[in-house]
């Protein structure tokens, strides 16, 4: 077990960490043993004391695990940064989403919108509903998801539009990502890593961080919807 790194990870890097995995352990000899779901799922299994070596997590979710004792301070690293952003099935139509205004029509004229519970991205989207005023109009409407790629919806056919951070919505093949929510109605999410201090593999949850928040995974993660 000695050769094998526990992550917990939020689903923004699901795709990125994924890709990167063979290439880690190719030049490392350690595996990554990743299990992900959004912050707000992941925080009371870590209170919890659900055994890892590594979490990801928003800033302001590793922020509040390094308060409590949980996560070594002088580890936190920022890796990404990343935009909530809308998405269509192949092929279909792209609504003009470039202004509130517009991105207020659409949300209105879609016949269902998928977003989700728990995410960071549902959060902000629930938020921005009640800032445009249709929260009522859109929600009653909506499919709302506990977890999960919100993008899935509109393979199913239960959802014209899928709002999630656009590097949740680029690991659903079969969509289409129109592009972010306009950026003055947004706050990018950033995505942090950190060392737990219950870590049984320090050393090697060491070598992940640094190799995640290296120049040579860049291009990776920009391949992801995220900026490094």
């Amino acid at each position: 077990m000695a050769n094998i790194v526990r992550l917990l990870s939020t689903l923004g890097l699901k795709g990125a960490v994924l890709g990167l995995a063979a290439q880690f352990e190719a030049t490392r000899g350690i595996r990554i043993d990743a299990d992900f779901a959004p912050t707000l799922a992941l925080l009371p299994r870590l209170r919890g004391r659900e055994a890892a070596d590594l979490a990801i997590l928003t800033r302001e979710g590793l922020d509040d695990l390094a308060r409590e004792g949980l996560v070594v301070a002088e580890s936190r690293t920022d890796l990404a940064r990343s935009y909530v952003g809308l998405a269509v099935k192949a092929g279909a139509p792209h609504p003009d989403i470039a202004t509130a205004a517009a991105l207020r029509t659409a949300l209105l004229a879609a016949r269902s919108v998928a977003y989700s519970r728990l995410g960071a991205s549902g959060i902000l989207f629930a938020q921005l509903l009640e800032r445009l005023g249709i929260a009522g109009e859109v929600n009653v409407k909506a499919t709302i998801i506990p977890s999960g790629f919100t993008a899935e919806r509109l393979l199913s056919g239960e959802a014209d539009f899928a709002v999630q951070q656009i590097s949740e919505l680029k690991q659903v093949p079969g969509i289409d990502v129109v592009g972010p929510i306009p950026l003055d109605l947004q706050t990018p999410a950033v995505f942090s890593a950190g060392r737990l201090t219950s870590a049984e593999r320090p050393a090697e949850a060491d070598q992940l961080l640094r190799f995640l928040a290296s120049a040579e995974v860049a291009p990776a993660l920009r391949a992801n919807g995220l900026e490094p």
